[in-house]
Formats: C-alpha cells, sequence, structure tokens
C-alpha cells in the first residue's frame, strides 16, 4: 500500500497544515478542495493511519500526523532537490563544486562567498578542505576539488592552470615575551638565524627540495596554521603569519610584529591564484564562485590596508 503514496498526496498534506484548512490548501494548490480532501483521504488510507482530526470547523493534526509530517516534508524536498539538480545538470550545472582553500587565504571571505553560494546556487552542494602548501593543490591536480584557492607555492604544478586573485599580507611576529619582541628597529638575519622559527610544513611531496622564508636553523615545523598560532603565543618561537590571522593580537600586544633586515614595513604580499586542471575548467558554479572570491578578497585587502 505505501508504495502507492504519491508526491500529489503528500503535498496536498503538508500545503494542509501549513495553510490550517483544506479550503486554504486547494487555493494554494489552484485546486478544487473536493480533490485536496480526497488526496489526504487517501492517503490516509494507503498509509492506516489518521492525520487529521476533522471533528471541529478545521482539520488538526493527530499526533500521529505530527510525527508523520516531518517524514512529509522530508521526502517532497528532497525530491525538488533532485529536480533542481538534474535541472542543473542538464543546463551543465555541476552536480557538486568541491574547493579546496589555502590556509593563508581569509577564511571571513570564504565564508561570506559561501552564504552568497548558498542563495544562488541551492542545488549544488558545496565541499570545502582547508590545506596549506602542497596539501592546497593535491585534491585540485588528484581530483578530489574542482578548484584550488592557493598561494603557498611559487609555481603551479603542470596540468593547472591559475587565475589572479588579490594577494595576502604576510608579516613575521613574535610574543610580547619572546626575546626578539625587545629588539627595536631592524633585526639583522644573523639574530633571526639564533632564536627557533616555526615553520608551516607541507603534508605532501610538492614542495620537496624547496624552503619558503626559513631563516633559521633551529626550527618547529607544524603542519596547521592554528598550531602554529597557539606556539607563537606562548612564545615557542618566530614565524610568519598572515596579517589577518594575527592583526587582533598585535593591536592587543600580545604578538608584536617583528621589522625584518631587507623586508619591508607592513611585511610581504602573498600572491593568490585560483587554479582548476586545464582539461576541466569550472562550470558556472565554479565560475561564479572564483569572480566573488576575486571581488571580496580585494575589498578584504583594501580594507586591512586601510586599517
Amino acid at each position: 500500500m505505501l508504495d502507492g503514496v504519491s508526491l500529489d498526496q503528500l503535498r496536498a498534506f503538508i500545503t494542509a497544515v501549513d495553510e490550517g484548512s483544506f479550503s486554504g490548501a486547494a487555493r494554494k494548490l489552484h485546486r478544487a478542495q473536493s480533490m485536496v480532501s480526497e488526496l489526504v483521504s487517501n492517503l490516509e488510507g494507503q498509509i492506516g493511519v489518521a492525520l487529521f482530526d476533522r471533528r471541529g470547523r478545521y482539520p488538526v493534526l493527530t499526533a500521529q500526523g505530527r510525527v508523520l509530517l516531518a517524514d512529509a516534508r522530508n521526502v517532497v524536498s528532497g525530491v525538488d532537490g533532485m529536480k533542481a539538480r538534474a535541472k542543473g545538470m542538464a543546463s551543465g550545472l555541476e552536480p557538486e563544486l568541491s574547493v579546496v582553500v589555502d590556509v593563508f587565504f581569509p577564511f571571513q571571505v570564504v565564508v561570506e562567498v559561501a552564504k552568497a553560494f548558498r542563495g544562488r546556487f541551492p542545488g549544488v552542494p558545496l565541499r570545502l578542505y582547508a590545506e596549506a602548501l602542497g596539501g592546497a593543490y593535491q585534491p585540485v591536480i588528484d581530483g578530489r576539488a574542482a578548484v584550488g584557492i592557493v598561494g603557498s607555492l611559487p609555481f603551479v604544478p603542470p596540468g593547472l592552470t591559475s587565475e589572479r586573485l588579490a594577494g595576502v599580507a604576510f608579516t613575521m611576529v613574535a610574543a610580547n615575551t619572546h626575546p626578539l619582541a625587545a629588539i627595536r628597529g631592524p633585526i639583522a638575519k644573523d639574530e633571526l638565524a639564533r632564536h627557533t622559527q616555526l615553520v608551516l610544513t607541507d603534508r605532501t611531496d610538492l614542495s620537496a627540495g624547496h624552503e619558503f622564508g626559513v631563516m633559521s636553523g633551529a626550527t618547529w615545523r607544524v603542519a596547521d596554521l592554528f598550531a602554529k598560532h597557539a606556539l607563537l603565543m606562548h612564545g615557542l618561537g618566530w614565524g610568519g603569519m598572515p596579517v589577518h590571522t594575527v592583526q587582533h593580537d598585535i593591536a592587543a600586544g600580545r604578538l608584536v610584529e617583528l621589522h625584518v633586515e631587507d623586508v619591508p614595513p607592513g611585511g610581504l604580499v602573498l600572491p593568490m591564484l585560483a587554479v582548476y586542471p586545464v582539461a576541466a575548467p569550472p562550470g558556472p558554479a565554479g565560475r561564479w564562485l572564483i569572480e566573488q572570491l576575486r571581488d571580496c578578497s580585494a575589498t578584504a585587502s583594501h580594507a586591512l590596508l586601510a586599517a
């Protein structure tokens, strides 16, 4: 009997609840009231459960009806989602969009764009990875991600193409209790070399044989930017961090910006890129997301510089 349950019946049931009456549901569905009543009655007969108490002027959900209402909504929502996704596929829209984001990229920008993405492409699930160095490229190379927002490596691996996004400001910092924090003026590189440097390490082999920004022979290596931040805050070393991740700590005096020899005031700017396979460029949703990240990251970068 349950195999005969139709979407029309479920929609009539849900709409009757939402509108408070069969007549209201009929107006909403542009159907005759008798048809709506019949659909709901047939549904009750097929599942063997009374969904409404009809003894009053208006139908009232039974206890069983309240429980089954959620199931009915889930079924209808699932079918509507499947139809929307199939329609998107037929028009070239991606069935899912997987994106890997470098930990150096401002994640608040990603959040804002993700919120807008949900409104623009409600039928396209978004899968996000957060990685560093070669780890931000690897999911794109092996096909787990369609788009990478990267910047940690000075080269783009073969088979990928890139588009420029706004750069990320990068500066050297140490805790206010660290010996380097007491030095006024530019700090010589040989002085930096006397202290442990905290370095982000690569989970992949893509940067094997390359060192980026390492100025000390004594290093502690971590694969997580938040772990690096925690070690910095406790004075266990010095190191480079994206300015947007430490600006509040610098303003509060918990971290001190180090003025390093041959590094311009305000730190360096790390170029950020959107990368994807040459043979598999992003579809409409991926293209929209890249454009939004470009615009929003540029706005965020300008706001940071103004601050």
